[in-house]
């Protein structure tokens, strides 16, 4: 569903003035991107469902405390998504590290699973040479197709300074063949959806 911004902020005004049936229509247009950000990051449907709900739950409670003037509103879902995120491992206590989620699952379709597995071998070893932010970023940017707008208002950071990072982390990379294996991984797992 796609929505132009005044009328998004209409839809935010109504919300935030006590008209929470309208947070339906905002939940129709995130819902989708806001699942694939966590499932891409938990690798487990049932518990992507259950946490995007949350972080829907909380949004609506929480909608009166958006401004519009200190960033978009996807920015601030996906702001709320990341700090969800965290509070799950935590609670989890999981053996994992948080920023640790490049990992595929095989119950999908094995067979294409099967011959990327050379692929995503690379991948995974470049990707844990990268720090959590430049790894966040790439995600962001290539996963979540978001803005630098959005990316730089998710990590506190200005565009400019996002944008330097992901060049200068895939400049660093000195192998084509690592950044269009990132490229096809991130179509490929966009194509499970």
């Amino acid at each position: 569903m796609i929505m132009d911004k005044s009328e998004e902020q209409n839809l935010i005004k109504e919300c935030q003035q006590g008209n929470l049936e309208k947070f339906g229509e905002l939940y129709d247009i995130y819902a989708s991107s806001i699942f694939r950000f966590v499932y891409f990051r938990t690798r487990h449907k049932e518990i992507a469902q259950d946490l995007t709900s949350q972080i829907f739950l909380r949004a609506m409670e929480k909608v009166d405390s958006f401004n519009s003037s200190r960033g978009q509103f996807s920015s601030w879902l996906y702001r709320i998504a990341k700090n969800l995120l965290i509070d799950h491992w935590r609670v989890k206590k999981a053996d994992l590290n948080v920023d640790d989620f490049w990992n595929l699952s095989s119950s999908e379709d094995i067979a294409h699973v099967a011959q990327m597995e050379e692929r995503v071998t690379e991948v995974r070893e470049l990707l844990k040479k990268l720090n959590s932010e430049q790894r966040e970023i790439i995600v962001l940017r290539v996963w979540d197709e978001l803005s630098w707008r959005e990316i730089a208002e998710i990590l506190g950071k200005n565009e400019a300074a996002c944008k330097m990072n992901f060049s200068r982390t895939l400049a660093g990379l000195k192998n084509e063949d690592i950044i269009a294996a990132i490229l096809i991984i991130a179509i490929f797992l966009k194509n499970l959806f």
